[in-house]
C-alpha cells in the first residue's frame, strides 16, 4: 500500500489540487452555487482563508492558509467534498455509489503542496489564476468566471488583463497531457 507523506505544519499555508473521478465530468461549474456552500459551510465550522482559487469542471486549485494553532487540512476536505456531495444528491443528481454506499464523485487523493516562501506562493497564485488559459477554456485568465484573479483585480493586485499573453508552466498534481 501506497503511504502518503503529508506536510502538516501548524498555521501553513498549502495549494491544493482536487479532482472528480470522472475528469469528464463538468459538476463542479454546472453546480458552483452548491460547492461554494460546500466552503461556506465548512469554513464556518473549521475556520481557514482562501488566498486564491479556481473551479474549473472538474477540478479546483485552491491557496488555503490554516489558523495558527491548526494543521488539519485533511478533514476540511474531507467536508468540503462530504457538504457538496451530500447537497448535489439532495437536488436530485446522481452520485454513483460503490458497494460499500461512497460515493464515487471525487477521486480519493488530493494533491497538496506546502507553500514556503512568498516566491513560491506567486507562482502557485499565477499557476491558479492562469490554470483556465491553460486548460483552453479561456483566452484570456479574466474571461474564467470562477477565479480570485477577479478579486485581485477589483483590489488593484493584479491588473485586469494579467496573463493575457503569458505561459505559466508546472503541473501541480494534474495528469500530463
Amino acid at each position: 500500500m501506497v503511504r502518503y507523506r503529508r506536510n502538516f505544519v501548524l498555521g501553513g499555508t498549502f495549494f491544493f489540487t482536487v479532482t472528480l473521478d470522472d475528469r469528464r465530468s463538468s459538476v463542479l461549474i454546472d453546480h458552483i452555487d452548491k460547492l461554494r456552500n460546500a466552503f461556506r459551510v465548512t469554513r464556518a465550522e473549521r475556520p481557514f482563508e482562501i488566498d486564491a482559487i479556481v473551479i474549473l469542471p472538474d477540478h479546483l486549485h485552491v491557496i488555503m492558509k490554516l489558523p495558527d494553532n491548526d494543521s488539519d487540512f485533511s478533514g476540511r476536505w474531507r467536508r468540503i467534498k462530504s457538504v457538496f456531495t451530500h447537497r448535489l444528491a439532495a437536488s436530485g443528481a446522481t452520485v454513483s455509489r460503490n458497494n460499500r454506499g461512497e460515493s464515487l464523485l471525487w477521486q480519493r487523493r488530493f494533491w497538496e503542496h506546502t507553500i514556503r516562501n512568498d516566491a513560491d506562493f506567486e507562482r502557485c497564485v499565477d499557476y491558479i489564476h492562469f490554470n483556465p488559459v491553460k486548460h483552453g477554456l479561456v483566452t484570456s485568465p479574466i474571461d474564467w468566471p470562477h477565479s480570485s484573479l477577479h478579486r485581485y483585480a477589483r483590489d488593484g493586485i493584479l491588473p485586469a488583463d494579467w496573463g493575457g499573453n503569458g505561459e505559466i508552466s508546472g503541473n501541480f498534481g494534474e495528469r500530463g497531457e
